[in-house]
């Protein structure tokens, strides 16, 4: 326990000399009486300035006593004893090592700002000053420490108790004037926003008496720092000074919010007279302004609520109110942490939504009795930042859930919050009624982009809704538009249909609409529907106008987007049309016949093309078989990769290509190489599997070559097996390829069958078990040729709808 001294009366240092003593004005001829006066005030002031520090220094010293009798439980005589003994023994100021202790034993913000400085303090070595002190201060006498400098403004504000003013001149003078600052003040916060002057030092008593009272809404920096929740470093060098104390002297200001237990009760405010590094200092501004904060709560700021329980006024105000209402008291842990609130009071109006009697609520923590409201981002968070930042908030549509069963409907509902001393005015107005149904009008007009409007002729005053005021692109409260000047707001090309539809409602008094386009004052033109009724009195006077205007741009927005939409896919479509048309006119034009495509004794051939069912799968799939001078039969399948037109033209090149080389006599495979050097070099990036065959009808003999095609299918004896393909790769995929031949006998009566992919091509299963079907298929027992070749196609084994060539051979 620290001894408490009498204080003296109300003596203050002397760097703080009160305004209202008069100024001693000795005659001029009495020169000795004014030195020694000038003497005594300075013995005087002198003394006093060494009883403060001294009182100072002695609530370190007990401090730190009780810090050793606790630890070493000792009594208090050997703890005294003892830290003597310790200073002697460092050879450090008493003070000085108290501090030091009481830092050690202390984990509080104090402790944090005195590490902090001294780490700084490490970073610039050989200085002889903190890192945060100003580079520009002259050297003197040593300075003393964070330690000291920081518990030593401790002290002096557990001696100002609740004299905010001694505690802003202690602060200054103890921790912030070593710093190089030259001012400081405390501001207590109302909850309204509103800030009290609490204490000031260095300022002035005139400047001070000018802002006694700060009212809410006026931005001053300290009001700001509250409302954000954060330090603020003010750069007064501008040309416009911040509204606040000490305003337009030039420098740095540091804004503090000071709170304790969660709400934010106040701001200290410190200038320093040039520039200062900010960031250094943040710690122990934060240490001081927690000294502010426990000052601010202990000498009267919640002096509006008795201990236990609301103000009377306060309960007496919410039983007056037509909303539910009740007054909610934070509920705190051991650390000062709100957990929850305590319904301290509910009014009379009070309805609870899940049913429960208003009594029954009275006295039960907050999330007990609505447990929903703990929802992430929901109202308890709400109430909570209300009661730390002592701003209001208010909402008209706030989605809640009450108790009541398993799954609670969710309710739209008004709410409002607001702090009062350290509890949290809670009100929701749920709805009911004809209030519900204006709520959803004005929903269903705003989601609509309706505004409604009445104009009295008689007395010429404007009814418009919030919407239509939004909807001519108005600012809140300005004039409306009246009805007889809407052809001056319309587009020039639309003031014709205006003023016949003015005509309509105003003369000849019949319900009319039109659809114009408005032009705003802001540049925006809208599509507007506008529907007027008139209303006429008894006699058939013309009294007034109602209607409505909607804003359907979008939708003529999207008319136009659509139509030009529609309009580029008609071209788009008539011309993939023509180019179908093309390609398949031509793809038809250059295939050769299918009836007895070769004439030739002891041979028979028969072919089938089936084309793609759609247009857009027309591809590049041709088949050749001609006779040759020498008597040899051409026999020839390819595929060109990709569809269209660029499909078509390649097959047309490489078809006729083949032709032509074919009449030189040269085997298969000196065809396909020589056809290669086509597909590589004189057309656009074809590439192509083909299978190339020479059958000699006179020996029955098959010579054959294959790049990188489904090898042919060769049917004897009713036993039906894909042929060995010779190596080969497909044409256009290297400038300089080979292909080997071989060479196979046929029977009479065997079956030569080629192909291309689409008579097998699966998108479900892999072309091996297509190919086995197709064997399978074609080991059935042959009537005719060309019947043949039909049950193979309508098989069915492929279902990509590709182009499909067949040829089949049959010596006999």
């Amino acid at each position: 326990m620290v001894e408490q001294q009498p204080e003296p009366t109300r003596q203050r240092p002397p760097s703080e000399p009160a305004a209202s003593e008069p100024a001693v004005r000795p005659a001029p001829h009495d020169d000795a009486g004014t030195a020694g006066l000038a003497a005594t005030v300075d013995r005087l002031s002198t003394e006093i300035h060494a009883l403060w520090e001294d009182r100072e220094a002695r609530v370190l010293v007990e401090l730190a006593e009780g810090v050793l009798v606790e630890r070493l439980n000792c009594a208090p005589a050997e703890a005294a004893r003892q830290l003597r003994t310790l200073a002697s023994d460092a050879r450090m100021p008493l003070p000085e090592l108290a501090a030091d202790i009481i830092n050690q034993a202390a984990s509080d913000a104090t402790a944090s700002a005195v590490a902090e400085a001294r780490t700084a303090q490490a970073a610039t070595p050989g200085t002889g000053r903190t890192a945060e002190e100003p580079a520009g201060k002259a050297a003197g006498p040593r300075r003393e420490g964070p330690a000291l400098r920081l518990r030593t403004a401790e002290a002096a504000a557990i001696l100002a108790g609740d004299d905010t003013q001694a505690l802003a001149r202690g602060l200054l003078d103890r921790a912030l004037r070593p710093l190089g600052a030259t001012a400081a003040a405390v501001w207590s916060a109302a909850p309204d926003g509103s800030l009290t002057l609490a204490g000031e030092a260095g300022f002035g008593p005139a400047e001070a008496a000018r802002w006694r009272y700060v009212p809410p809404g006026l931005g001053t920096p300290a009001q700001q720092a509250i409302a954000e929740d954060r330090t603020l470093w003010i750069n007064e060098s501008g040309d416009l000074p911040p509204p606040t104390i000490g305003g337009g002297s030039g420098g740095t200001r540091a804004v503090v919010p000071a709170q304790v237990g969660g709400q934010r009760v106040g701001v200290l405010e410190v200038h320093w007279p040039g520039p200062h590094p900010g960031l250094a200092l943040q710690r122990q501004l934060d240490a001081l302004a927690q000294l502010c904060a426990l000052s601010l709560s202990d000498h009267g700021v919640e002096s509006g609520s008795p201990p236990g329980g609301a103000a009377a006024w306060l309960v007496g105000l919410l039983d007056g109110l037509l909303d539910s209402a009740a007054l909610l008291r934070p509920l705190r842990d051991r650390d000062g942490r709100i957990t929850d609130f305590m319904i301290e009071h509910t009014n009379t109006r009070f309805t609870d939504p899940a049913g429960r009697p208003r009594g029954s609520l009275t006295g039960l923590p907050l999330l007990e009795a609505y447990p929903l409201f703990a929802a992430e981002g929901g109202l308890f968070e709400r109430i909570k930042r209300v009661h730390s930042t002592g701003a209001p908030y208010r909402s008209r549509s706030t989605v809640l859930r009450f108790p009541g069963s398993a799954a609670p409907p969710a309710v739209v509902t008004a709410v409002g919050l607001a702090r009062f001393g350290d509890v949290v005015l809670l009100s929701w107005r749920l709805p009911e009624g004809d209030t519900r149904l204006a709520e959803l009008l004005g929903h269903a007009q705003r989601l609509s982009r309706i505004g409604a409007f009445e104009e009295n002729l008689t007395t010429g005053e404007i009814s418009w809704t919030e919407q239509l005021s939004a909807l001519y692109g108005l600012e809140p409260g300005a004039a409306p538009v009246p009805l007889h000047q809407l052809s001056g707001h319309a587009h020039p090309d639309d003031t014709g249909a205006v003023r016949r539809f003015l005509r309509s409602v105003l003369h000849q008094r019949k319900e009319s609409a039109i659809t114009f386009r408005l032009r705003r004052a802001d540049g925006v033109v809208r599509h507007l529907r506008v529907v007027a009724e008139p209303l006429c009195d008894a006699s058939g006077l013309l009294v007034a106008v109602r209607g409505a205007y909607q804003d359907i741009s979008p939708h003529r927005w999207t008319e136009v987007a659509l139509a030009a939409t529609r309009d580029r896919l008609a071209g788009a479509e008539q011309q993939a049309a023509e180019r179908h048309r093309l390609t398949r006119q031509l793809q038809r034009a250059i295939m050769p016949p299918t009836e007895h495509p070769v004439y030739r004794p002891g041979l028979r051939v028969a072919v089938r093309y089936r084309p793609a069912e759609e247009d857009q799968r027309v591809g590049g799939d041709w088949y050749d078989a001609v006779e040759l001078p020498d008597g040899r039969v051409l026999l020839t399948v390819g595929d060109i990769a990709g569809h269209g037109i660029a499909a078509a033209t390649g097959m047309v090149v490489l078809r006729n290509a083949l032709r032509g080389l074919a009449v030189t006599g040269a085997g298969p495979g000196r065809l396909l190489s020589w056809l290669n050097t086509v597909a590589c070099c004189l057309s656009e990036q074809v590439t192509a599997t083909v299978v190339c065959g020479l059958f000699d009808p006179a020996a029955r003999t098959l010579r054959w070559a294959n790049a990188g095609h489904v090898p042919p299918i060769l049917v004897s004896r009713g036993k039906a097996e894909a042929l060995t393909p010779p190596d080969g790769v497909l044409l256009g995929a290297v400038a300089a390829a080979s292909y080997e031949e071989t060479q196979h006998e046929l029977r009479r009566h065997d079956i030569l069958l080629v192909y291309t992919d689409g008579l097998i091509e699966r998108r479900d299963s892999g072309i091996d078990q297509a190919l086995g079907q197709l064997l399978a298929a074609a080991g059935r027992p042959v009537d005719d040729l060309e019947n043949y070749l039909d049950d193979l196609l309508s098989c069915d084994i492929a279902d990509t709808d590709d182009d499909t060539c067949l040829i089949a051979v049959q010596p006999t």
